[in-house]
């Protein structure tokens, strides 16, 4: 890849700039030991008009400039470099660039490859596609990452962990609810799931062991709605309050939720709600929770109290936060609220025959996918909304024979839970383009609805109601009427195409090593190996043991020849 950083003015185009060294990236190309007198004319020809480069000294003999020519190349590259232009500026230029044309720009020398490394280019790429990660207990250095490492190395790393969901997985069975399983929420930053039903109790599970480490004290109502981060853990269900736990410092993991010999203080309720919580999400600085007394509620992280709410026509069922919007349905309509005004942005009517259950979003755009009681999946494009005309879906998945209750979105996979006992995964990334706009990097592509791929993977047979369903890392978690909580575990496939790529690496260099060593003998004058060449003479496209059997049979003839022949003078001679 070559950056064209030619001065405008009286410079000729008719030197072109190529990639240097590590030192000196881009240089002109003025003396070449290939055309060397059309270089000298061009250069005298140059030193004759006014120019930008006045430090060039006239060359009047080929001696004179070739003697000098290495001086004036230098002198030249020195105010020619890509990596001389300001900080600010190649951070513009390497903004313009996509994740593959960042990889491939690190590759042409060590300056830009430490330059796209540090570009925090990386890190909107990666909050485009899963957000911010979780922050760690205590403090984080300004614009670092949670766990210290490079924004392209958790962007490398997620993108390459998103494809193991279509390789081989595993089954596990979590089991202690005594009832039907109502909510799971994965927190995979910290290896946790959160589970809850019928039974009134909260419990924690270790996602690697899947052991159970912690179990909340009876709340004596369905426990409906979990959500989690690194520093708070809420609950809501039939009683109409949200439960709150903080996160304790120096816990492995995270939270008391039994509350026995711990901190009371680390526990603590909000009170409003009128009705049932059904639905809560979090994000760094809010609460978000949707009840059925027909509103949702946004809670201020900081003070712990309500500071807007949104009143609706129907029982809240699912809410989904985007920035400063935030998603919900009631009934058969999906809304869209900008939190800061409280104003009502965009309405779906309609959006399923029957109820719509469940809702999800993407960091990616302003696209919501909303699942319903006639067991359709849809995808909403609400970025270019307007008040005049009706919302329609962009594309419409039917998987399920009945209501959808669950959605749960992470990039670039879609995976739903239905009452039919199915999870339906589908892939979103061929439904989603980039634009080369900077406000908005995504947009839902154009498309023929009746082309749309069905789900990637269909997940059947458990033969009970699913209620609810996350995934993250390379889990998908679900719980259901039965009681039981299922993991589908996809972190072998990770390990198996882990391993493929180290082949696959390793025979890349023993290829480029025997090649450079093939060049290295065919420069020096070397014979090519002659058994090389006679076993590629000599292949056999049939059994290889043809050769064999003839050169036995011939000795074998040869054998009863010189027999015969013995025989016959024993005999002459008696």
């Amino acid at each position: 890849m070559a950056f064209d950083c030619n001065k405008a003015g009286d410079y000729s185009p008719e030197y072109p700039s190529s990639i240097c060294t590590e030192d000196t990236l881009i240089q002109a190309n003025i003396l070449t030991k290939c055309g060397k007198a059309k270089n000298l004319i061009s250069l005298n020809r140059l030193n004759n008009q006014k120019s930008s480069y006045e430090s060039l000294p006239r060359l009047t003999e080929p001696k004179e400039n070739e003697e000098a020519g290495t001086d004036t190349t230098a002198s030249m590259c020195g105010t020619r470099c890509f990596t001389d232009l300001p900080a600010a500026l190649v951070c513009e230029v390497l903004a313009c660039l996509d994740p593959k044309g960042l990889g491939i720009v690190s590759c042409v020398s060590t300056v830009l490859q430490t330059l796209v490394a540090d570009h925090q280019g990386w890190k909107k790429f990666y909050c485009e596609r899963w957000g911010l990660p979780n922050a760690p207990i205590g403090p984080l250095v300004p614009g670092g990452t949670p766990d210290g490492r490079s924004w392209k190395t958790l962007f490398v790393d997620r993108e390459f962990q998103s494809k193991s969901f279509m390789g081989r997985f595993s089954v596990d069975v979590l089991r202690g609810h005594s009832e039907d399983v109502r909510t799971v929420f994965l927190l995979a930053s910290a290896n946790l799931i959160f589970t809850g039903g019928h039974d009134s109790v909260v419990r924690m599970w270790d996602m690697e062991e899947g052991l159970l480490i912690d179990e909340s004290r009876p709340f004596g109502c369905t426990i409906r709605a979990i959500a989690a981060d690194s520093r708070l853990l809420v609950t809501g269900g039939s009683n109409a309050y949200i439960q709150c736990w903080r996160a304790v410092e120096g816990n492995s993991h995270l939270f008391h939720i039994s509350g026995y010999g711990t901190n009371r203080d680390s526990e603590f309720r909000l009170w409003g709600h009128e009705g049932p919580v059904t639905c809560l999400a979090l994000d760094p600085t809010r609460i978000y929770s949707g009840s059925w007394d027909m509103t949702v509620r946004v809670w201020d992280r900081a003070q712990m109290k309500c500071v807007q709410k949104f009143m609706h026509a129907d029982w809240v069922l699912a809410l989904a936060p985007h920035g400063n919007t935030i998603a919900s349905t009631a009934g058969r309509d999906t809304y869209v609220w900008d939190i800061e005004s409280g104003n009502l942005t965009s309405v779906i009517s309609n959006a399923h025959v029957g109820n719509a259950y469940s809702v999800a979003r993407t960091h990616l755009t302003n696209v919501l996918f909303t699942g319903g009681e006639d067991g359709a999946i849809r995808l909403f494009d609400i970025s270019e909304a307007s008040d005049d005309e009706d919302i329609k879906p962009a594309a419409t998945w039917v998987p399920h024979t009945g209501p959808v209750h669950s959605l749960a979105f992470e990039y670039p996979w879609l995976v739903s839970a239905s009452s039919d006992g199915r999870i339906a995964l589908i892939d979103l990334r061929k439904l989603l383009t980039p634009l080369n706009s900077s406000k908005r990097r995504f947009r839902v592509k154009n498309f023929d609805i009746s082309a749309i791929e069905p789900p990637q993977r269909m997940f059947h047979g458990f033969g009970c109601d699913l209620f609810s369903v996350d995934i993250g890392a390379d889990r998908i978690v679900c719980g259901g009427e039965d009681g039981t909580v299922k993991i589908w575990n996809f972190s072998e496939a990770l390990e198996i195409e882990k391993k493929a790529q180290a082949l696959r690496s390793l025979r890349q260099e023993n290829r480029m090593r025997r090649r450079k060593s093939q060049l290295e003998m065919n420069a020096n004058g070397r014979r090519a190996d002659q058994c090389s060449i006679a076993m590629k003479r000599n292949q056999l496209k049939g059994d290889k043991s043809v050769t064999w059997q003839n050169k036995r049979a011939i000795d074998k003839g040869q054998g009863c020849d010189g027999m015969n022949q013995s025989c016959k003078h024993d005999v002459d001679g008696t």
